[in-house]
């Protein structure tokens, strides 16, 4: 006869379900009735740090590759006029209040893009378990620091 593994083996390594539960923001618990009962854990800032780690994704899938297209491919082969991306209609071009808002979104949600899967990189890729805190003030510290440089740059123009 075959003996089936032990299933309730602990191991040094964290499991793909801790790792799963540990990120489960739903919990079930059995009232004092028997009932289930759903309760909502919302953490302080973690809804909006996903947010922008969210949009910082769509930034760097959608809209970065078409600002390489243009500026990259599309003027490098001729397809714009030569004085398209001239440095007065650039100037220009950046003086207006929604393209600064748009070049701020462009450049500081990519960051909090990085910062968000470099923390969770750091955790659950690497194995690093310790200093939760530190490396999240860390990272998230970065990407602040990054957005109010690019909006310092940015209103300066």
């Amino acid at each position: 006869m075959q003996r089936e593994p032990d299933r309730d083996v602990v191991t040094a390594e964290p499991q793909l379900g801790d790792v799963l539960e540990d990120s489960e923001r739903w919990e079930v618990r059995p009232s004092r009735r028997g009932r289930r009962v759903f309760v909502v854990y919302l953490p302080g800032l973690e809804p909006i740090f996903w947010s922008l780690f969210s949009a910082g994704g769509f930034v760097a899938a959608i809209l970065i590759p078409v600002h390489v297209a243009i500026l990259g491919i599309a003027f490098g082969a001729g397809w714009l006029p030569g004085d398209a991306l001239s440095y007065g209609r650039i100037l220009h071009l950046v003086h207006n209040p929604l393209t600064k808002l748009y070049l701020w979104g462009l450049i500081s949600l990519p960051i909090y893009h990085w910062a968000h899967r470099f923390r969770f990189a750091i955790h659950h890729q690497f194995g690093i378990h310790g200093f939760k805190r530190l490396v999240a003030v860390a990272t998230y510290g970065t990407a602040v620091t990054g957005t109010v440089l690019a909006a310092w740059v940015l209103l300066r123009l």
